[in-house]
């Protein structure tokens, strides 16, 4: 697995709990929220290749047996 991956993860992650703490103390819940989902979705299309192939080895594995 690509190491740049994960720590492309984590600086989501830090960022995204930064940016939803400095929203929720200035009362933009709604913000935060959206902030939260949009990191979400960032990481989701990042690991969705790497779900892809390994759905495509298990396959490939049981075809085998």
């Amino acid at each position: 697995m690509d190491i740049y991956l994960i720590l492309r993860i984590a600086v989501v992650g830090i960022l995204v709990s930064l940016l939803n703490q400095i929203l929720k103390q200035s009362n933009r819940d709604e913000l935060a929220f959206l902030t939260s989902l949009a990191g979400l979705i960032l990481v989701l299309f990042w690991i969705i290749p790497y779900i892809t192939e390994l759905f495509s080895t298990i396959k490939d594995l049981f075809s085998m047996l």
